[in-house]
């Protein structure tokens, strides 16, 4: 009976936290460059007297999906979608170096140019300070151009990008950071201009894993009343003995 508790209770734990990382996924299907969040269960065994059939089901995430999201073209000159295994650096809230997939980039009024949510985009030599009342390019290395009212055009900065050879660490902000601090730029790295990354989350696949976590749910429930149920008869037929 104690073994039927304690083994519905943990399943009915480890499927609400699966459920949880969906509904995170799903509700960043529409975000530009992100990445599914995987999610993992590892059992950790009881250490004592009389608990060594317990075990313990943590969970654990076993990272991000890795692949690219769609490529859809826009025509607009700030927006840039990275190819292959490149990330944009940016500067995170806390004044460290973060990477993102997002590339819908902007001039703020102090002309810095920074991200549609105002994080500061990073190039070789840091913030980057665009010219007032000039049009931008970004070329396909990341080089940033700068064109005047009399036709003239200069190079500003470039982007900085990498290419982690590490899985990066996604954090609570939403950007990843790398394990060994700061990235080297690459100069082989490639962006494409006029276009976004969409997400990486497959939608129907999404719905159908919450449904499953659901379903799972439902049964371990299922088992704690029939623990439930059982308990109580045993209770009573100990009572009237």
């Amino acid at each position: 009976m104690d073994r039927m508790i304690y083994l519905s209770m943990a399943g009915a734990k480890a499927s609400m936290q699966r459920q949880d990382v969906l509904a995170n996924n799903l509700a960043n299907v529409s975000t530009n460059g992100f990445r599914a969040e995987l999610q993992a269960f590892r059992a950790v065994p009881v250490n004592g007297d009389g608990a060594s059939t317990r075990a313990y089901a943590l969970e654990t995430t076993t990272g991000y999906d890795p692949n690219g999201g769609p490529v859809q073209a826009t025509g607009r000159n700030l927006d840039v979608a990275m190819k292959d295994n490149a990330w944009l650096a940016v500067q995170g809230l806390d004044g460290t170096e973060a990477y993102t997939r997002a590339g819908s980039l902007d001039v703020n009024a102090e002309g810095l140019l920074v991200m549609r949510n105002g994080l500061q985009v990073i190039g070789d030599g840091g913030p980057i300070t665009v010219p007032q009342n000039t049009e931008l390019a970004i070329g396909t290395d990341g080089t940033i151009s700068a064109k005047d009212s009399k036709g003239k055009t200069s190079t500003v900065a470039k982007l900085k990008l990498v290419t982690p050879e590490a899985p990066l660490t996604r954090g609570p902000d939403g950007l990843f950071r790398a394990a060994e601090g700061d990235l080297t730029a690459n100069a082989d790295a490639r962006l494409q201009d006029g276009a976004l990354e969409g997400s990486n989350v497959s939608p129907v696949e999404t719905m159908v894993g919450m449904i499953a976590a659901a379903r799972q749910f439902e049964q371990q429930m299922k088992l704690l009343q029939i623990a439930q149920t059982q308990g109580q008869q045993s209770a009573k037929l100990l009572g009237s003995t």
